[in-house]
């Protein structure tokens, strides 16, 4: 059975946005940005909000970014692999392959997802993955803690996510992000 993974860069205040909705101040390097491709290459199925869809599919609408250098050639292929789920209400087609789109999240098509996938399924949007937690489904988490504060936003796990969590393994990177894999527990 594969398991559900929900990985995001966050401030270490916790945000993955700041007040206006940018997220362009996080501190990625060519490690952390290697990190984050070998966990896309590692997954057969993205789950994404519409937002968060959006904001990646330029990985592969926009071939210029992976002509830019090696490290954004690797993960425009690593992005483009996967099947991807997309949730939303508003988005009338898909601009990427292998991707479908859902109006609502469901809790039992996706353990059903998880059950029959030989790899492990990747969550994101905080409040997609709220759902997924709130579900009992998310299998590992994995936050990128980034190097500074941002005093306000959208946070990485919205209010009224709650769960104990066991600490599998935690990763310094030479940039000072530190990358923190954690197993929720059972209530």
């Amino acid at each position: 059975m594969a398991q559900l993974i929900y990985a995001t860069n966050v401030t270490l205040d916790g945000y993955i946005e700041d007040e206006s909705g940018a997220f362009d101040f996080l501190p990625v390097d060519d490690e952390v940005f290697q990190s984050h491709t070998d966990l896309l290459r590692s997954v057969g199925t993205l789950l994404y909000g519409r937002r968060l869809y959006e904001k990646m599919a330029v990985w592969e609408t926009d071939t210029g970014l992976a002509a830019q250098s090696a490290p954004f050639a690797g993960f425009a292929a690593a992005w483009q692999a996967p099947d991807k789920v997309v949730y939303s209400r508003t988005l009338a087609a898909a601009s990427t392959a292998r991707t479908r789109i859902e109006r609502d999240f469901d809790p039992a098509a996706v353990r059903e997802l998880l059950v029959s996938a030989s790899r492990d399924v990747l969550i994101g949007g905080a409040e997609l993955a709220a759902q997924a937690f709130a579900a009992g489904l998310i299998g590992e988490l994995q936050l990128y803690v980034m190097p500074l504060v941002v005093g306000g936003g959208k946070p990485g796990l919205p209010p009224g996510t709650r769960g104990a969590l066991e600490l599998l393994d935690e990763h310094r990177f030479g940039n000072g992000v530190v990358r923190l894999r954690y197993r929720p527990l059972a209530d």
